[in-house]
């Protein structure tokens, strides 16, 4: 009874191991329980008879578990836990020039070796030093670009301050809290990944020319409702054309519109309307050079991802109705539109959700 439940635990092992090494053990084994010895089981498996001997003596003496490979630890570490330490903040903290390689300013596996050899005069090979940067929690990324212009301070203010007190007076004073952006939508806006056949790409044909549409639209922070029209161009007489029909979309209670530091946006023209609208709208403005801090972004993102990119536009009649379908679309469902673009999260977790 006991070989029976043998048979079957080791047997059910072989048949779920991936190892080639482990499964060879566990078949040695399972032959061997069905009575074959061990020539037999050698010519078999592909051993000698003293390997398989050796499996027997470890199953008899350890049962399943003393037939579990001991892996190796490997060599010790050459670098200590300190110097490993500061080969990662080099290279998190600094570009090759900073620290001695002269018009270097990308880290690549073999300058991370010539830094380890003037360091901590140590070799390795490429193939060791990419291992070793994945230990330490680095990758091989593509970096990406942030505004030199803007002030994190201005920004903390805004994330820490400024919108948390916002949310505050919804309860109170403030009845709409609105984002507002503007966005240029062109016949050929950008190229993004897709899957296509491997080492082809993708052709995606242009007249050359830099045709489009122009968009504003706001964003109810709370019920997830956008408002949009397309204009022909971007100045102070659209932007109040749009102030207008916001006013007139929320006729009831106080409405706060966050937006950037645009010219139009300080246009002397829109003055009158706004003395005129004091108690009904008022302006918020971002600090200066803060996309990332303006909820709208977010929906320029999300249409161009799914019907612009990648698409070329014979006539700015289809860009317009390509649009207009994304927004009908995804007025559908005002949930989805909050979950994706709105906060609804801790004050302070702006930056990081938009």
């Amino acid at each position: 009874m006991e070989m029976t439940q043998a048979f079957i635990e080791i047997e059910t092992l072989m048949k779920k191991e991936k190892e080639r090494r482990m499964f060879e053990r566990y078949q040695a084994v399972v032959l061997h329980l069905k009575g074959k010895n061990a020539q037999e089981i050698a010519e078999i498996i592909g051993r000698t008879e003293r390997t398989v001997y050796k499996y027997m003596r470890a199953y008899r003496e350890g049962g399943i578990t003393g037939l579990q490979i001991n892996y190796s630890t490997g060599a010790p570490e050459r670098l200590t836990k300190e110097q490993q330490e500061q080969l990662k903040t080099t290279i998190v903290s600094s570009v090759p020039h900073e620290v001695g390689f002269e018009s270097k300013y990308s880290w690549t596996l073999y300058l991370i070796g010539e830094y380890i050899k003037r360091e901590f005069d140590q070799s390795y090979s490429l193939r060791g030093i990419s291992k070793m940067a994945h230990r330490l929690g680095l990758s091989y990324t593509k970096p990406t670009y942030t505004l030199a212009a803007a002030d994190e301070a201005k920004q903390q203010v805004f994330t820490e301050v400024t919108f948390p007190a916002l949310k505050k007076l919804m309860d109170e004073n403030i009845a709409h809290l609105l984002f507002e952006d503007e966005s240029m939508i062109r016949d050929y806006q950008a190229l993004q990944h897709t899957w296509f056949l491997k080492g082809k790409q993708r052709i995606i044909q242009t007249t050359g020319k830099h045709r489009g549409v122009k968009l504003l639209a706001v964003l109810n922070y709370m019920t997830g409702q956008i408002l949009w029209k397309e204009d022909e161009q971007y100045n102070a007489e659209t932007f109040l054309s749009f102030l207008q029909m916001v006013v007139e979309a929320y006729p009831q209670g106080k409405i706060v519109m966050v937006l950037d530091n645009a010219r139009i946006h300080h246009a002397k023209l829109l003055q009158p309307f706004l003395e005129d609208h004091k108690e009904h709208l008022e302006l918020v403005f971002l600090p200066p050079y803060s996309p990332q801090l303006n909820l709208v972004e977010g929906l320029w993102k999300w249409l161009k991802s799914d019907v612009i990119n990648n698409v070329f536009f014979h006539t700015v009649l289809e860009i317009r109705k390509k649009v207009t379908a994304f927004m009908q679309n995804i007025a559908l469902d005002a949930q989805t539109i909050i979950d994706r673009l709105c906060l609804r999260l801790e004050d302070n977790q702006l930056t990081e959700y938009i």
